[in-house]
């Protein structure tokens, strides 16, 4: 789990709640915190709890998965899959049994190209003329031939 990165998320918060046009009473009232606390927030000082940034991202109508984003509570990647199936669950379009087989479909794909990615990070080519070199000429009479001497 990434570390919790509250100077960043502090500043985020204070711009969502400008761009909501709320102010600090404001949030703090529709989020169900004290306004110190959430001044606190937002200066860096206080590491909100998952439920106090759900309760914030709700009454500044944002996801919950971009505040954790933010908080370091939670990776892009897994922001995204999160999303993914809040959409596929939220979808009226289809029934139970298809939001299931979809999830699971979904799943599946996630988990495949999982083990496609390398386990090993990349390591960076090296130049032919830095290559250690092969010998070219194999001796006739050497131990590649069955030959003793």
């Amino acid at each position: 789990m990434a570390s919790l990165n509250v100077g960043n998320l502090g500043e985020y918060l204070r711009e969502q709640r400008r761009q909501a046009q709320l102010s600090l009473r404001q949030l703090a009232d529709a989020a169900g915190v004290s306004n110190p606390y959430l001044s606190q927030i937002e200066r860096g000082l206080r590491k909100p709890s998952a439920d106090i940034l759900q309760q914030l991202a709700k009454a500044l109508r944002i996801s919950a998965e971009t505040l954790y984003v933010q908080a370091g509570i939670l990776d892009e990647r897994d922001r995204d899959e999160v999303e993914t199936r809040a959409v596929i669950l939220a979808d009226p379009s289809i029934n139970e049994r298809q939001k299931q087989v979809l999830l699971q479909v979904y799943e599946s794909f996630r988990k495949e190209n999982a083990l496609d990615e390398p386990a090993v990070p990349d390591v960076p080519a090296v130049p032919a003329d830095e290559m250690p070199r092969r010998p070219t000429e194999v001796d006739p009479g050497g131990p590649a031939h069955g030959h003793r001497r």
